[in-house]
């Protein structure tokens, strides 16, 4: 599972983990020590943040590669390969270039999903779910950062192949409220093939 800030990825992974009965893993963003620093002076923080989140990503994914996968499905609210999204955006050229060599050395140990659902959002509905949930560091992200972000996570998406890929639109609904919502992605998710689909929800 994998999308922008704000889209719910968390909580859309939790549904589905209990709708499929699959082992749920979730990104621990909240204990990074850096993040309330870096929406605070991102020129300063942003390296520190970023290979926080790529070390505790990479330790969870290699805990989790250890396992047996086949015994039981996992739904994952991220994708490792997403980190890099948030480096292109915040680190300098020369933070970049070194991220990126530590980067591909953990990458190349990863496991790769079986499928990637990529939500989207508009980016006013984005800042209209922040604000509901309210997180003290969360209460300072601009528009601009979101639309930012949002086009980030489009133009990776765009040309993502490592995986089949299921792009799915949530402006218009939600998957905890409206139960047919969530029923009508499951059967997408067990319909997915090779290459990239997209799916369009009706409005709840």
């Amino acid at each position: 599972m994998e999308g922008p800030i704000g889209v719910g990825k968390t909580t859309l992974a939790q549904a589905l983990g209990k709708e499929l009965n699959a082992r749920l893993v979730l990104e621990d963003s909240d204990n990074n020590p850096f993040l309330p620093q870096f929406y605070e002076d991102p020129d300063k923080y942003a390296f520190p943040a970023q290979l926080y989140f790529l070390l505790t990503r990479y330790n969870q994914q290699r805990e989790l590669s250890q396992q047996d996968l086949f015994a039981q499905m996992t739904v994952a609210d991220y994708l490792f390969a997403k980190d890099r999204i948030f480096a292109s955006l915040n680190l300098s050229p020369d933070e970049l270039k070194l991220y990126e060599g530590v980067y591909q050395l953990l990458n190349a140990e990863m496991a790769k999903p079986d499928l990637v659902v990529y939500v989207g959002a508009r980016v006013e509905v984005l800042a209209d779910r922040l604000r509901k949930r309210n997180r003290d560091f969360e209460r300072d992200i601009s528009f601009e950062y979101l639309e930012r972000v949002s086009a980030a996570y489009r133009d990776f998406f765009f040309y993502y192949d490592e995986a089949p890929l299921l792009v799915v639109d949530t402006s218009d609904i939600d998957f905890v409220a409206n139960p047919e919502d969530l029923a009508d992605l499951v059967r997408e998710i067990n319909n997915a093939g090779e290459g990239t689909q997209h799916f369009v929800p009706r409005k709840s």
